[in-house]
């Protein structure tokens, strides 16, 4: 079959499906806005060797710290979550098995990110 179309529009039939660059972009934010929240994490944890769980707890009861903490789980959950998605949409060919991996992958990061907040939350309003 002879193709009577230009090189360009060919091209420009072949393109991406235009949302590949808001994925993209969300994951350099991400990325970005872990690196400060990383370094205040390892700092923390430094300081928080020294302590017991009572100190810990306490250190969690920060207002302040609880919210970095929170941020820190939340943006690195989106962040392994755009990544995983990226890496099932590149290597899974099959469109039933990407669609049910995408499928996990959506849940498990939720339930992990939203159990992760859960616990920071309780222990912060004294619950714990």
């Amino acid at each position: 079959m002879t193709s009577y179309r230009t090189p360009l529009s060919r091209a420009r039939g072949l393109g991406a499906a235009k949302h590949g660059v808001g994925h993209w972009i969300a994951e350099r934010v991400s990325a970005v806005a872990l690196v400060p929240l990383v370094l205040w994490a390892v700092f923390a944890v430094l300081r928080l060797a020294a302590t017991d769980y009572d100190g810990a707890v306490i250190w969690l009861s920060n207002p302040l710290n609880a919210v970095l903490l929170t941020l820190l789980v939340a943006v690195s959950y989106l962040h392994m979550h755009g990544g995983m998605q990226v890496v099932i949409e590149d290597y899974i060919e099959k469109p039933l098995s990407r669609a049910m991996v995408l499928l996990l992958n959506v849940f498990v990061c939720a339930l992990g990110g939203a159990l992760a907040v859960f616990s920071i939350l309780k222990v912060a309003l004294g619950g714990a």
